[in-house]
């Protein structure tokens, strides 16, 4: 009984998994490293406060792919000017590639720290490898290897249990956070701190992906549409959302968790300012907790980079091919959808050639936060005018306490935009 429990668990989990787990890409690492670097325990909070909007935001976005059995992007042209769809469609590609070079690089980089060799040699392999994967797989197996490489982020779980880790401190930050920040911090600095996590946290490309992943799954089963207005089908596939997108967004936020506070306990007041990026976060972690964190933190860079290029490249394909009416997803061959893989090649080939050249990992992250930042708010609130339309969603629009959580999420999400912009 307990062996089909969790066989149902695992089959019911999908979409909602996959987008948690590529949250926390090697770009997210490296975020959360500087955050439990520079500032210890004093931004715990922060992943406590984006959890429950992260989980309204995204359920908000599958819901929408299920229910109107289209994309983020064919709905958002349906409610907005033509010019400002595109325009938002464009920075996201843009943001996407730039987080795809960082990506690549950072994966290139771990690879080299643990078994040396030239780093170009594996930017173009990495770079290579998950671009054939993109083409080569059916979306079956793209989401059976995706799944699988969700594991990657319990490497940062083993981190957290190879070092003491004071949860009563920890805790304690978290419910007086100005009372943990280390001197010599200013405000705005640790305002800028703030709006990368929350910027890393809820992201644009996690939207799309996990609407148009919805719609995959739609196509696999013909009789979705005709039996979705049925209410106890409709009923159980809103809970089997519902109850992935729960899982996937806990994980996610629980891996973010301890990167913070894996980072905070070795690296803050060890030299841990100087962290740019998630390979040198584990670099750092070697003199401090020992060889074993730092290949567990450097193999979890690169399982969870393999597992966030294609949802970025993805995310990005899917959005400009439903814009352009063009045959979508990893369902269909290259034959059927060339648009749509022209646009994945694109995505991850630039950001391998911007990997090459060696990309300012600080600058690349701050130009997809920024990007980011700008057309969150925007996305989000079209979201919320969608879910809350009964000429898209019919009988099934938002619930009024998943209103109130969708509309908390984009305000915080303003504010944090806001700042970032007044305080950079």
């Amino acid at each position: 009984m307990n062996d089909k429990r969790r066989s149902g668990l695992a089959q019911r989990l999908g979409p909602g998994l996959i987008t948690g787990a590529a949250d926390d890409d090697p770009s997210g690492i490296a975020t959360y490293s500087q955050a439990g670097a520079q500032f210890g325990f004093a931004l715990v909070w922060t992943l406590l406060l984006t959890t429950p909007l992260m989980i309204g935001i995204q359920m908000l976005s599958a819901r929408i792919g299920w229910v109107t059995g289209e994309g983020l992007a064919a709905n958002m042209a349906r409610m907005c000017p033509r010019w400002l769809t595109l325009g938002l469609i464009g920075l996201l590609v843009a943001a996407n590639t730039i987080n795809i070079a960082a990506d690549i690089g950072a994966m290139a980089e771990a690879v080299r720290l643990i078994a040396g060799g030239t780093r170009m040699v594996y930017v173009l392999g990495f770079g290579a490898l998950c671009l054939l994967g993109q083409l080569c797989f059916t979306y079956e197996r793209t989401v059976r290897v995706l799944k699988w490489l969700t594991m990657a982020l319990f490497a940062y779980v083993a981190v957290v249990l190879s070092v003491q880790v004071p949860w009563r401190q920890a805790l304690a930050a978290s419910l007086q956070p100005w009372a943990y920040v280390p001197e010599g911090i200013s405000a705005g600095g640790y305002a800028s701190m703030v709006v990368a996590v929350l910027g890393t946290t809820i992201s644009p490309y996690l939207f799309f992906w996990q609407a148009s992943q919805e719609v995959e799954d739609n196509h696999r089963r013909p009789e979705a549409a005709s039996l979705r207005g049925h209410p106890a089908y409709a009923a159980e596939h809103l809970q089997r959302i519902k109850q992935d997108t729960y899982v996937g967004m806990l994980f996610s936020n629980a891996i973010a968790l301890c990167v913070v506070v894996s980072t905070a306990v070795t690296l803050s007041g060890h030299g841990g300012v100087g962290i740019q990026s998630a390979a040198q976060a584990a670099e750092a972690l070697r003199p401090v907790a020992g060889d074993f964190a730092f290949a567990v933190f450097a193999l979890g860079i690169i399982g969870t980079g393999l597992l966030a290029v294609p949802v970025l490249a993805g995310s990005a394909a899917y959005a400009v091919s439903e814009v352009f009416g063009w045959k979508a997803g990893f369902s269909n061959g290259f034959r059927k959808a060339r648009g749509f893989y022209a646009i994945i090649v694109a995505a991850t080939g630039i950001g391998t050639l911007m990997s090459v050249y060696e990309l300012d990992p600080i600058r690349a992250l701050v130009w997809s936060a920024i990007i980011n930042g700008v057309i969150s708010v925007p996305i989000m609130v079209v979201m919320m005018w969608i879910g809350q339309s009964p000429r898209l969603m019919g009988e099934l629009t938002m619930t009024l306490r998943h209103r109130l959580l969708g509309w908390v999420a984009t305000s915080v999400m303003a504010v944090a935009v806001a700042l970032m912009l007044f305080t950079g």
